[in-house]
């Protein structure tokens, strides 16, 4: 009797351990665990591959995306978009606008089922240094290891079950953010909620039950304008967890039963909020803006907690990318340099420049992911980097899973039981430590336009991601470089731009940007051009100078807990 009530309590404590580990490995939401960009497997991950190395599957995609691929279990999810914005010179007609999801096997990368999604129309249009970065599938989906949850801007927030079935559809918004660079923050979970930050469709957080999709909660704010970024939830005691979000030059610690503010701080003195903030022992890390603008919190207190739980401020910069934090360190990669500082004192501890071929060019909007006790970092070009998570940063592999082409890679990887997950504009790559030998000239004289041969690559040739224009965007950083382009346009060396050697997309504008009318184009002519094409009009949601027109008057924060 004894021996079989032992045989059950070990036979129960292993099952429970072992689904415990299944989902600790799970990696359901943007950036992994609570948005730490840490995989909590331990098990050893790759270092060197190739596209013939190391390369366990390669998937093809129904269309582009920005948003990154998640993993429940034995399956991988993924969003994109396909019909319009596709290329700067034909982007098509809104009406044809589709939005994918796709289930994957992630053993072997078969499609287990696909959906497509009607969008509400209409949207932000495929122009000008918003949409075209990211294009119309850049929310990360989410998972609580029965349904996947999706947000697809206007089109709003869906739910499926594990077998694709739809659950439930509910709308958020159609307004446009005063840019009119689309949507690009990715929804959380907290308990029975889905909480949708919808800061460019209605300036709003907004909880839904995640069962039917009904509305719970909804707290409207002026200041979530310009942001983009993903919450994250912060244990402050064993009794309260903050929902924290940074906005346009605060960042908010909110109660996520409500959405009521219950604390705020001065943050980053910026226009905009890209990154995502990260948390550790209770503090809030936030690293944000293109000239370098840093800050530690302390979660909890109410009311403007500026001068009371501020650890320090900084001057670290990462304009998309957000920071990992761990083992006391802070650890940023922007425009090819990895940092290490501090957590303690804000202190910089270390820089290290990626190397590797065009590693220094163009913008990244992805974020670095830990691993195994390494940071993994994916560029636009398709560049890898893997560098040990230390104070050194010893950069241990600069890999490729592409044989030139010109796939954009726009999405930070997921990593879980030692594989890690990356999606391009074209296909969902599987990398794994196969043992597999890596060509020492794996990486040596390929460009942009060079073929693609890699097995699965053939028969792909639809114009989904703008093939014919890809180049010309790598170039210009998909944010519009103006000395990046100009520099691969201007072949000749003469430091002018003739018609001709403009883009497709600039030829029409060569009058306007001709300033002395002598028939060429400097540099300092491109830069006066572009930016007085960007100071209003076609890229804010209303006329020059009154950005706001058609968007509802509201408060400039959420209202506060009493």
């Amino acid at each position: 009797m004894h021996r079989h009530l032992l045989f059950v309590v070990i036979l129960i404590e292993v099952t429970v351990l072992s689904i415990a580990g299944v989902a600790r490995a799970d990696w359901t939401r943007f950036r992994g665990p609570n948005g730490s960009g840490i995989a909590s497997s331990d098990q050893p991950m790759p270092v060197r591959w190739s596209a013939s190395a190391n390369l366990e599957w390669k998937a093809e995609l129904p269309g582009a995306g920005a948003s990154c691929p998640i993993v429940v279990g034995d399956r991988v999810f993924v969003t994109c978009y396909s019909g319009y914005g596709t290329s700067r010179e034909e982007p098509g007609e809104q009406k044809d606008l589709k939005r994918h999801i796709v289930c994957l096997d992630s053993k072997d990368g078969k499609v287990l089922w696909s959906k497509t999604i009607d969008a509400v129309l209409p949207e932000d249009p495929y122009d000008g240094i918003g949409v075209p970065a990211h294009g119309y599938a850049s929310s990360t989906p989410i998972s609580d290891g029965k349904n996947v949850f999706v947000f697809f801007g206007k089109t709003g927030a869906l739910a499926f079950d594990e077998n694709g079935e739809q659950l439930w559809q509910t709308s958020v918004g159609i307004e446009s953010d005063p840019r009119r660079w689309g949507s690009a923050s990715s929804p959380i979970l907290y308990k029975n909620l889905l909480i949708v930050p919808a800061a460019a469709e209605s300036e709003a957080l907004i909880a839904l039950d995640k069962k039917t999709g009904k509305e719970v909660w909804r707290q409207e704010a002026s200041g979530l304008a310009n942001s983009w970024s993903t919450p994250i939830l912060v244990e402050v005691n064993n009794g309260r967890t903050d929902l924290v979000i940074g906005v346009t030059q605060e960042i908010w610690g909110l109660n996520p039963k409500t959405g009521k503010l219950r604390w705020y701080c001065e943050g980053a003195k910026s226009n905009s909020f890209c990154s995502s903030l990260v948390a550790d022992g209770g503090i809030v890390y936030a690293v944000e803006g293109r000239s370098g603008v840093s800050i530690a919190v302390r979660a909890g207190g109410q009311g403007d907690v500026t001068k009371s739980h501020v650890v320090w401020t900084g001057r670290d910069s990462s304009r998309f990318g957000s920071p990992i934090v761990r083992n006391g360190r802070i650890f940023t990669v922007a425009n090819g340099v990895a940092s290490v500082t501090d957590a303690k004192t804000g202190e910089r501890i270390s820089r290290t420049r990626l190397e590797g071929s065009g590693a220094g060019s163009g913008q990244d909007y992805g974020s670095p992911i830990l691993a195994d006790g390494k940071l993994y970092y994916v560029r636009q070009s398709g560049e890898m980097f893997v560098l040990q998570a230390d104070d050194k940063l010893e950069q241990l592999a600069h890999n490729r899973v592409i044989n030139g082409g010109s796939e954009l890679f726009n999405a930070t990887p997921a990593a879980t039981d030692g594989r890690l997950f990356v999606r391009s504009d074209e296909h969902l790559y599987c990398i794994a430590a196969m043992g597999q030998p890596v060509p020492e000239n794996a990486l040596a004289n390929r460009t942009d336009g060079d073929k693609d041969d890699t097995p699965s690559a053939e028969g792909s040739g639809q114009n989904r991601a703008g093939r014919g224009d890809r180049q010309d965007r790598r170039a210009e950083g998909r944010n519009f470089d103006p000395s990046a382009m100009f520099k691969s346009r201007d072949t000749d060396g003469d430091g002018k731009l003739t018609a001709d050697e403009l883009p497709e997309r600039l030829k029409g504008r060569m009058e306007q940007l001709d300033s002395n009318k002598d028939g060429a184009v400097t540099l300092e002519e491109l830069k006066k051009g572009m930016s007085r094409r960007g100071s209003g009009g076609r890229n804010r949601g209303g006329p020059r100078g009154n950005p706001r027109e058609g968007i509802p008057d509201r408060p400039q924060r959420p209202e506060m807990e009493e």
